[in-house]
């Protein structure tokens, strides 16, 4: 049978993977190499191929029976189907696609076109998959409960910058989906999927980076079957160079027994509940002899396109997080040349993570790794924990906040979800009533009616940390109602010094999303005297005793527009703390003391506030041991500037 006519559409990079295996193919005459296309001229030092930057022209000129695409992600739909209407079969390598949308592009076109797709999973070329699917199937393990995941290598800084899609989620406006599950170790959700046929039901994901880049390079995701099985990944490119290579593995817990596929290297391991251990190390058929077997001879294919949608779905899923979440530099180990530069970076112990993930198929943040916490520091110490994605009930309007908030002797002045409040969380921005939606939590005020459950609580949804470090951290946030978003927000949160206390400096930009003037209400605009709050709030702990507020009592300060108020209390063990709130928009300040401990802005005190743009606020609030005097309090706000 004659040879394959072949074309390699980049060649550069992991195209020299390819290249090497076009060597081999073409010795034993099964593969001919007619094209390679590329943007700049590729060496090859076994034939002489066509070489062109076109590849719809390349496959006419050559009439290349097969194309391997090895380009970057987000140019591989549109290469595919330049391929397959061109005539040629597609060997495209993994990911498939940067979205779901985009494979079923592809997918259009090879039903359209009749002609073969085949992704470049490598792994699923082993006949350790089927040989696992069948220990699974046949209850060897017994009721398998779960497959983890581990993967654990090191990249240097290098790395990161081989190309200008590396480390990127996208690329001029383009999905590229460049990160550490979605394309190093794209192979252990795939294969991890491929074990099992059940849909997806969910999926939760983690992404840090501890690289400056756009994508993540630690990250997690754990994804539920509709037939309850969990399938839970750890990766990191951050490993210590120092220790053996960690092989990527999966583990399938079953009730009567594990096994232990290393899919590099196609070996697997059985342990069963009797003692018994069997190690095997099976074969692997090449992807791209399979496809051309596939379509010569009727073969099945071993990882076809239709195959991979679920790992797209998960690609979609990491696609549509939150960005990926920057680790402080103190949770690191920054490696440097010669010269001072950096050349790569370490993250202490997660090596040792990935394998718990993968035993205990749980996320980094269940595993408590440190870099999981958003901290603030002062000047070393923390003083206070910022929970960015809270687990809340709809009822709560779920948003992240600032709690465990302490003074520098360690006196605990946040409190949240308290049994009088369960909505007060902490320190964060709350509106009761922005568009219709509650921000706020709880009953929504109705007038002439009262506080009233409605089904209209809104959610404060986290996007990105522009910056996150000790010091504090800038964050983009979607509201979202139940018709949609209404705003986004812009967040800035620093900790700093201030003498013997340290400030809080607390600013906020809302940027109205809806096209249409925005309004602001509160249970007073609607009817409840003295019912302003809404903005920046503070929930101070109730277990303190003796509370008190600052310059005058709770009668003289709520409602007042001064440019400072302030709180104190003690602690039942008998420590106490104050808190001077410090503005400059000159809103009234909304005020409980008595009742419960909490002080905030009230930006629709007695009239409805509407922006058509943007509304930006700020609130600084000095965290002081002891019980200060009035005097003492205003020299700490006369410290304050704006």
């Amino acid at each position: 049978m004659a040879p394959a006519k072949v074309v390699l559409a980049g060649a550069n990079g992991h195209g020299r993977h390819h290249l090497g295996i076009l060597r081999d193919l073409t010795a034993r005459g099964l593969v001919e190499l007619a094209g390679v296309c590329d943007l700049r001229p590729a060496e090859v030092d076994f034939c002489t191929p066509l070489q062109s930057p076109d590849l719809g022209e390349l496959i006419a000129k050559t009439g290349a029976e097969f194309t391997i695409i090895c380009t970057p992600i987000n140019t591989h739909a549109d290469l595919a189907i330049t391929a397959l209407r061109g005539g040629s079969h597609v060997l495209l390598e993994k990911p498939p696609a940067p979205s779901i949308e985009e494979q079923r592009r592809i997918a259009e076109v090879v039903a359209e076109t009749g002609l073969a797709c085949q992704v470049g999973f490598q792994s699923l070329g082993s006949a350790a998959v089927p040989a696992l699917r069948r220990l699974i199937a046949g209850g060897s393990l017994g009721r398998v409960r779960g497959i983890g995941g581990s993967g654990a290598w090191e990249r240097p800084s290098a790395y990161f910058t081989r190309a200008p899609w590396s480390g990127r989620r996208r690329l001029n406006g383009v999905d590229v989906m460049d990160g550490a599950l979605t394309n190093p170790f794209a192979h252990a959700t795939a294969t991890a999927l491929a074990l099992v046929d059940a849909p997806i039901a969910a999926i939760e994901t983690e992404l840090y980076h501890a690289h400056p880049i756009e994508s993540d390079d630690t990250s997690c995701v754990r994804i539920r079957l509709e037939d309850g099985l969990v399938i839970t990944i750890a990766v990191t490119l951050c490993a210590p160079e120092s220790v053996p290579r960690h092989e990527p593995y999966l583990v399938v817990h079953g009730d009567r027994g594990r096994a232990t596929l290393t899919y590099t290297n196609d070996r697997l391991k059985v342990e069963l509940a009797d003692g018994s251990v069997t190690t095997t190390v099976h074969g692997r058929a090449g992807l791209l002899e399979n496809l051309i077997d596939h379509v010569r001879t009727g073969a099945e294919l071993l990882a076809p396109l239709a195959v991979t949608e679920r790992f797209t779905q998960v690609v979609d899923a990491i696609r549509l997080s939150p960005e990926p979440v920057p680790i402080p530099e103190r949770h690191q180990l920054v490696l440097r040349d010669a010269d001072g530069e950096v050349a790569g970076r370490v993250l202490p112990g997660v090596v040792e993570l990935t394998r718990r993930s993968a035993d205990e198929l749980a996320l980094y943040s269940e595993l408590d790794a440190p870099w999981t916490r958003v901290a603030l520091l002062v000047p070393g110490a923390e003083v206070a924990a910022y929970d960015w994605r809270p687990d809340l009930p709809a009822t709560d309007s779920p948003r992240p906040y600032l709690h465990d908030v302490r003074t520098l002797g360690g006196v605990e002045v946040t409190q949240v979800r308290p049994d009088d409040h369960v909505h007060h969380l902490g320190a964060g921005v709350a509106i009761s009533d922005l568009g219709g939606a509650n921000f706020w939590g709880g009953r929504t005020y109705v007038r002439d009616q009262g506080p009233t459950w409605l089904d209209n609580h809104g959610t404060q949804r986290h996007l990105a940390f522009t910056r996150l470090d000790d010091g504090g951290f800038t964050e983009l946030l979607e509201w979202a109602g139940p018709g949609g978003p209404l705003v986004r927000e812009e967040r800035t949160v620093a900790a700093r010094p201030l003498g013997e206390a340290w400030a809080l400096d607390f600013a906020f930009t809302l940027t109205n999303l809806t096209g249409a003037p925005l309004t602001i209400e509160s249970s007073a605009t609607k009817g409840r005297a003295g019912a302003g709050y809404g903005g920046f709030f503070w929930r101070a702990p109730g277990t303190s005793v003796d509370r008190v507020t600052l310059p005058g009592d709770e009668q003289a300060v709520h409602g007042s527009r001064q440019p400072w108020v302030a709180m104190s209390g003690t602690t039942p063990d008998g420590r106490g703390w104050t808190l001077v709130f410090v503005q400059a928009d000159g809103d009234p300040w909304f005020v409980r003391v008595a009742d419960y401990p909490g002080v905030g802005q009230a930006l629709a005190w007695d009239t409805p506030l509407t922006f058509e743009h943007t509304l930006s606020r700020r609130v600084v609030t000095v965290v002081a041991d002891g019980r200060l005097t009035a005097g003492e309090a205003g020299e700490l706000a006369s410290a304050v500037t704006f």
